[in-house]
């Protein structure tokens, strides 16, 4: 959008600023531009923090003029008298006068849903290059971003080495289990977890809110028969409910479950959320599902309950659907990422004979983002 394509109007009661161009006429409230000024007295030109609160906005605000100059439109705020520069591609790209996606289910920007198919193609990293290349670190968040999960080869199959993973991206996030917890065989284990049997597809402590929205498992031993790793695409579960049972989906989605854990001493953890959440506009944010920390159901109404047991029967249905799974062993050295907030993890039950030790810690999601949008912002 340049300039000499650009027409500029103003309403006469100067709230709304148009600006028409080939693909059409494009519509910015004038509270709206005023509160995303990008001048110094605005914004700090540092962090693009705030420096201004809407206290300080104008309640009879008006746009008196508005001129375009090359690439970029100089408006006029009055009763300020304060004129600021936008870049046409600014507001272009920051437009909200466009169709909006209202569909139900629908996935996060960058996200795709999978099944059992992706396992011939699972974004995989080397540790050693992610840490010296930033370009293979940029694609493998990527793949985290878009798929919810990836692996790590090339490790020292040693404690600890699984907190090199995380300081690619973010922060440990340190739990009622420590910085890192063992996941192996124990005697009177305080979480089912530490034992030899098989779990069912689940996200880890729904009972905490927030939940730990980012979960590394790196392996240091894997000689006892069976012990496979299985991975769920959460969405892609919640979407096949949806399109089967479209009430059932609405009942999980509108009314809080309810999951507790109490299995340790002085610990007593307890969450009111959704199965399945939804942002406002339909979105899907995030799947908690872990029928071991599941608590009594007492936030839905009585003539809405059948309905809701029936979508959480067919949802765990859809989970233990091997169609739904990538299923994998790891080996000594390898670890992997995945995001709680969206992909389930499992094993298959393992042997006594042999040996199986996984270290696992917790992180946060807006790390993983946050660093791949400073990688691809460097590009």
């Amino acid at each position: 959008m340049t300039a000499s394509k650009t027409q500029v109007s103003i309403t006469p009661a100067g709230d709304v600023l148009t600006l028409c161009g080939p693909s059409g006429p494009t519509r910015f409230h004038a509270i709206w531009l005023r509160d995303n000024a990008l001048d110094a007295d605005t914004r700090d030109p540092g962090n693009n923090q705030r420096l201004i609160t809407m206290a300080d906005i104008p309640t009879d605000l008006t746009i008196s003029a508005a001129r375009a100059n090359g690439d970029t439109i100089d408006v006029t705020f009055d009763p300020e008298g304060k004129t600021v520069t936008f870049p046409l591609a600014w507001l272009a790209a920051n437009a909200y006068d466009r169709p909006q996606d209202s569909a139900i289910g629908r996935l996060p920007a960058g996200a795709t849903a999978w099944r059992s198919d992706l396992n011939g193609d699972i974004p995989t990293g080397s540790l050693p290059e992610l840490k010296s290349d930033k370009t293979r670190l940029r694609d493998w968040l990527a793949g985290i971003r878009r798929y919810g999960f990836a692996k790590v080869t090339g490790m020292q199959a040693r404690a600890g080495e699984l907190f090199e993973i995380v300081s690619l991206f973010g922060y440990v996030r340190e739990t009622n289990y420590g910085r890192h917890f063992e996941v192996r065989t124990e005697v009177n284990p305080v979480n089912l977890a530490f034992t030899g049997l098989g779990l069912q597809a689940h996200t880890d402590n729904p009972y905490r809110d927030p939940v730990p929205s980012v979960q590394v498992l790196a392996c240091l031993d894997n000689s006892a028969e069976g012990g496979e790793n299985m991975l769920v695409d959460g969405f892609a579960c919640a979407r096949r409910l949806l399109a089967e049972d479209p009430e059932g989906f609405a009942a999980l989605a509108g009314h809080s479950a309810r999951f507790a854990y109490s299995g340790s001493a002085g610990v007593a953890l307890s969450s009111q959320r959704p199965m399945i959440e939804l942002s406002p506009e339909g979105m899907l944010k995030a799947i908690r599902f872990n029928s071991r920390s599941w608590a009594p159901l007492t936030d839905v109404p009585f003539d809405r309950m059948e309905t809701y047991y029936r979508a959480f029967r067919r949802l765990s249905d859809i989970i233990d659907d091997e169609a739904m799974e990538v299923t994998f062993k790891m080996e000594p050295g390898e670890a992997i990422i995945f995001d709680n907030t969206r992909v389930l993890h499992a094993r298959k039950g393992y042997s006594g004979e042999g040996s199986r030790w996984l270290q696992g810690c917790y992180s946060d999601m807006d790390g993983v983002l946050s660093t791949l949008a400073a990688l691809e912002a460097a590009q």
